[in-house]
């Protein structure tokens, strides 16, 4: 590691830091890295959502296959008969017995 920073804490705060250190078996500057990279770089709490870039979402459709005139028709079509069957089909509700 090439940066080095001196950092002076509030007592109470150094000795929690020196606890948490000795309990776990880490270096106290592992603890303090550690807790500064997930300040400065927070995991989004469970369920959120990403938001996506535009220089992102430029590259996700630029990803995605092409269809020829013919394959985009013929994809037409089928969507078309499969709706067509499934309206066919008889529903069974599946709560009844």
């Amino acid at each position: 590691m090439k940066d080095y920073l001196t950092l002076r804490l509030p007592t109470e705060l150094a000795r929690a830091l020196a606890r948490w250190a000795r309990a776990r078996r880490v270096p106290k500057s592992a603890v303090v890295r550690e807790a500064v990279a997930r300040y400065l770089v927070p995991t989004p709490p469970e369920g959120a959502v990403r938001r996506v870039t535009g220089r992102e979402l430029a590259a996700l459709l630029a990803s995605l296959p092409r269809l020829s005139p013919e394959e985009a028709e013929a994809f037409a079509r089928d969507l078309a008969s499969a709706r067509s069957e499934l309206a066919r089909l008889a529903v069974r509700d599946p709560w009844e017995s």
